[in-house]
């Protein structure tokens, strides 16, 4: 299989770290969408935001994935890249799409345990307990429409690699 995986999940799932992992079991390269954008734009995600607004951020959040994607390549993308439906069209029709979904609370503590530097701007304004919860009641329905698997990201990298790698097995037995 050489065709790109993309991850999907909400900020503190694991995309980068569970992708970086996972490329190295599949000899692919690993790229995120973020950081292609840092490189790219020389902004970071709230730079972008605040010049452009988001609407302005979700554009090149789509130019950003088109870009990325090759054969060979494992890619992390922002949360809210499933927001629209063309980035979930283009993500189903050239690639395995994983939703690494995870409980609200384990993401806002891991949001808060490894807090990054020009973090996103929040998007609500609220504790990010309280944003995590709502940003993945809007998002569920949507990763789970465009995912063809749904690991479980609220264990240790090694555990949900594995459990990515016997998905892909499965789904190319099938």
């Amino acid at each position: 299989m050489t065709q790109p995986v993309f991850l999907v999940g909400a900020r503190g799932c694991g995309k980068t770290t569970t992708g970086n992992a996972l490329a190295r079991a599949l000899g692919f390269r690993f790229t995120d969408t973020d950081l292609w954008l840092l490189e790219t734009t020389h902004m970071t995600v709230a730079e972008m935001v605040e010049r452009d607004g988001w609407p302005g951020f979700r554009r090149r959040e789509s130019e950003a994935l088109r870009a990325v994607t090759v054969p060979g390549t494992v890619v992390a993308t922002g949360g809210g890249i499933v927001l629209a439906e063309e980035n979930r069209q283009f993500m189903r029709d050239n690639g395995q799409v994983i939703y690494l979904r995870a409980p609200a609370h384990i993401l806002a503590s891991r949001l808060a345990a490894f807090p990054e530097e020009d973090q996103r701007p929040t998007l609500t304004g609220r504790p990010i307990t309280d944003e995590m919860a709502e940003v993945l009641a809007a998002r569920d329905a949507l990763y789970r429409q465009v995912a063809h698997h749904v690991i479980d990201a609220d264990r240790a990298p090694e555990q949900v690699v594995e459990s990515i790698l016997e998905s892909l097995r499965y789904a190319r037995a099938s």
